[in-house]
Order: structure tokens, then sequence, then C-alpha cells
């Protein structure tokens, strides 16, 4: 009976990785996909309820309910509390059983699982590249242990999750990224307002790669200070707190390469340290802007938060940078230009003089 048993499992989950797979193949859609791994969880394991729980957007330790079924809204709320509490444990121990739920010291809010119907909860880590970004939660009506292959089966579930979040993610982020472009270099073939240009430029990267704000800044003649020419989501305050050294101003990047920094708060290198803290600016991550091959300013985006900017995330910021290089050439080209138009139109009568 028990190899039967063992038998029907083994094809249930079977047959619920095929339709997920198939899933894939088939659709772009997020919530369905989503809520097809949440369903399917609980449909293989004979569990009464599941839930998937993602960090909110740039909020590490806040969850939020993505998908669900066979709970109530209270009861959802007071899981994502108790998600908060479990999430460094969690991703220690690979997952977290409570036998009963309504017993057992460590749960929170024992009462509304009782009300609910709650006694056996299984969690599972939901991890993408090595991070953890919310977990699957298993739900049943009765007390339950769970075998190694069951845990492994709902882990395998939670990476499906994973999956499609990172999927979603990285498509939304293709969209965004060719958008900006398309607008950027719309606005370089079309208009002469390079102030324009470059506020258009501070705003979208900022919004793009998801930080509190950016600049953009231009050497001055001398090529010793960095003058303000665009910035997007700092204060006027900030703005305005002094000269920018280009020495004392993460100097690698005026040579030519991105800097990061991870703590602007604390890096000896960073010039009104104090300044950046008063504003809640906490990373940075600054790359050049050239006008062929010389460096004539640098673009920066600041974080409020401690950030590891990715390789990809650099390549598309010193990407847009490129086309405010583009942007600045074409503007002092086409001053050049009317200059020299003015000043062969001064010189007309000397032609119809003599010819």
């Amino acid at each position: 009976m028990k190899g039967s048993n063992d038998m029907q499992a083994r094809n249930n989950h079977f047959e619920a990785i095929s339709d997920i797979s198939r899933a894939f193949g088939t659709t772009l859609d997020h919530d369905e996909l989503l809520n097809l791994i949440v369903k399917s969880a609980v449909k293989a394991m004979k569990a009464k309820a599941a839930c998937l729980f993602l960090s909110a957007e740039g909020e590490n330790d806040n969850y939020v309910s993505v998908a669900q079924t066979g709970l109530s809204k209270k009861c959802l709320h007071s899981e994502a509390e108790q998600v908060k509490q479990i999430q460094g444990l969690l991703k220690k121990e690979g997952h977290i059983h409570y036998r009963d739920a309504v017993t057992d010291p460590r749960v929170r809010n024992r009462e509304s699982k009782k009300k609910e119907g709650i006694v056996s909860i299984l969690i599972v880590p939901v991890i993408v590249k090595g991070a953890m970004i919310g977990c699957l939660a298993l739900y049943t009506a009765e007390a339950r242990d769970f075998s190694g292959k069951e845990i492994k089966f709902l882990t395998i579930l939670a990476e499906q999750g994973g999956i499609a979040v990172e999927n979603t993610r990285l498509i939304r982020k293709m969209r965004d990224n060719t958008r900006i472009f398309l607008e950027l270099a719309t606005g370089i073939a079309s208009s002469l307002e390079i102030l324009t240009i470059l506020q258009m430029l501070t705003e979208d990267v900022a919004k793009a790669i998801g930080v509190k704000a950016a600049t953009i800044r231009f050497l001055d003649d001398n090529r010793k200070t960095l003058r303000l020419a665009a910035s997007y989501g700092l204060s006027e305050k900030y703005l305005n707190k002094g000269l920018i050294s280009a020495e004392k101003s993460i100097a690698e990047a005026l040579k030519g390469k991105p800097v990061v920094v991870k703590d602007a708060r604390k890096d000896a290198g960073v010039q009104y340290r104090n300044e950046k803290k008063d504003e809640g600016i906490v990373s940075i991550l600054c790359v050049p802007i050239k006008s062929k091959e010389d460096v004539i300013g640098v673009l920066r985006l600041y974080s409020d938060r401690e950030r590891n900017f990715s390789d990809d995330e650099i390549k598309f910021v010193m990407a847009l940078a490129c086309l405010g290089g583009v942007a600045i050439q074409n503007a002092h080209f086409i001053t050049m230009l009317k200059t020299d138009i003015k000043e062969l139109r001064s010189e007309q009568w000397i032609f119809n003089s003599w010819f």
C-alpha cells in the first residue's frame, strides 16, 4: 500500500512539474504562472492551501503575497508578518516545518491559524542568483510530517516561482532599456536643447536602475572642478553644498573607468560625506562621459541603501553616458556650424562686391 502511495505521489509531482514547464513555454503572463505554482503545490501534495510570498520592490525585509489559494485575506496579512521573522533561519536551514502551528511557540498569531483550520506548515525559500527573494508556504488541515522528497518537490516549485519572477524582471528591464535608448536617441536627433536631453537622461537612468537620484556634471575649463548640468532626485540644499573637486571626486571615473562606492558615508575618498549622510545617500555608481576619447564629465547614480551594482547595470549606465557624450558633441558641432554661417553671412558683402 505504501509503495502504491509513493508511486501516486511521484506521479502527482511529475504531472505538476510538467504542467508548469509547459506553461513556461506557452505564456508570458507572470500572474498566471505564479498562480499555477501554488495550485499545483496544493493539488500534488494534497494540502489545504499554499501561498507565495515575495519581497516588495527594493525592500528585502517586507514580504507580500503574490499568489495564493485557500487562505483568507486576514490570514494572509498575519502570514506575511511571520515570513519577516523567519527569513534568516529559512535561508540557513533550507526549509522550516511546523507540525502543529496551533501550539508551536515559534509560530506567530496561532489563534488565527486555528480559526483558519491550519495545522501543519511547510515553508521553503525562493532563491534567485543566490539571494532569497521570498518563500513558498504550504498549509495542511491535519498534523503532518513531510518526507525529504516532498520537501524537495516544494523547493523545486519555489525555484520555478523564482525563475518566473526573474524572467518577468528581465523582460521588463529589456523593454524599459530599449524605450530609454529610443527616447534619448530620438531626442538627440531631433532636439538642440542639450540641457533638456541631459535632464531626461538623469531621470530615466535613475528610474531604470531603481536608485534615489542621478546627476550629470562636466569638467570646467581648468579641469579641476565639476559643474552641475542636470540632476534628478536630490534636494537644492545638497546640490548647493559647494564646489565638486575633480581630484577628490572619484578620480578614477575621470580616467575613463566606472567606480562603485559601497558606502559613501564612510569612504575617505568621497567628498562631502556628512552632506551625503544627511541626504540619505549610501552607495554611488560613477561612470565617465566622453567626447570622442576625452573624458568631459561624469554620470552619477545615488542609492539610498547599500547596493551592489551588477555588471549589466554598469554597462547599461555607461552606454547611456555614451549617448550623453554624443548629445554634447552634436550640440557643439551645431554651435560651431551656426557660428560659421553667421561669419559667412557677415562677409557676404565682399562676395557681392567682387562677383
